[in-house]
């Protein structure tokens, strides 16, 4: 990997546990998480109700461990919750909640929800003349859902270039589609740009990049592919080997 994310966020990544069906889901979407926060985001852990604070919103809400390791690394709730994901007491669950988890925009896991959500926030906040960005972050696959053939229809005829959607293409989608992912964005009038997912220049330049007169789409192909596996290779290289693990 091509990643540049610094160790103590991998290490962070490493304490959440629970859900390893869906790591390979939650780590394709590290670099751009870790991206977005650090060189991108208007946003800030004393400033999570800032009405002109940006927003970003985890459409993939089944795979939130690298949101979670971000959020924990710039400081918006303790490592420690890390450790205890999807207990009984614990306010980190499988799926994200806006009400239990400082920096969490929207409760999400069931596909579909993020884009349509981002849509009509930007609308919103363009209405009132708030100069905030919403970025969205959806899976490749998520795009089969029917709601977001309608939003990406919407916010190209409205648009809402307060608005950036960043697809993570680990090339689960069993489909695709003609022309590539990019093209469907484009054909509705969005910008659209397809980079290497892991490569954070090329990310940060395109996240950064915004046109006032239309949505921005950001195509960022990862090689985390989904296979279903137990364990993703990052997990393989950042967790602590154990002998039944290691069986």
């Amino acid at each position: 990997m091509t990643t540049t994310v610094p160790p103590p966020v991998l290490e962070l990544l490493a304490r959440v546990s629970g859900d390893e069906k869906h790591d390979p889901s939650a780590h394709s979407t590290l670099d751009v998480v870790w991206v977005l926060y650090d060189q991108v985001l208007d946003v800030a852990p004393d400033r999570v109700d800032d009405p002109q604070r940006d927003r970003f919103l985890l459409s993939k809400g089944h795979g939130p461990a690298s949101t979670y390791a971000v959020l924990a690394a710039k400081g918006f709730f303790p490592a420690s919750w890390l450790d205890r994901v999807a207990s009984w007491d614990s306010r980190l669950g499988h799926h994200p909640d806006r009400t239990l988890v400082p920096g969490i925009e929207i409760g999400s896991g069931s596909l579909g929800h993020g884009l349509p959500i981002a849509v009509g926030l930007a609308l919103g906040l363009r209405l009132q003349d708030n100069p905030a960005r919403v970025v969205v972050l959806v899976g490749d696959a998520e795009l089969d859902e029917g709601s977001n053939a309608e939003a990406i229809a919407v916010a190209g005829r409205f648009g809402l270039g307060n608005l950036t959607c960043v697809v993570v293409d680990n090339r689960s989608d069993s489909l695709g589609w003609p022309g590539g992912l990019a093209a469907r964005f484009a054909l509705e009038g969005w910008d659209a740009t397809d980079v290497d997912g892991h490569d954070h220049e090329a990310l940060r330049t395109a996240l950064r990049r915004t046109d006032p007169e239309r949505p921005t789409v950001v195509v960022a192909r990862t090689t985390d592919k989904f296979r279903g596996s137990r364990q993703s290779p990052l997990v393989q290289a950042t967790r602590p080997t154990t002998k039944g693990a290691a069986a």
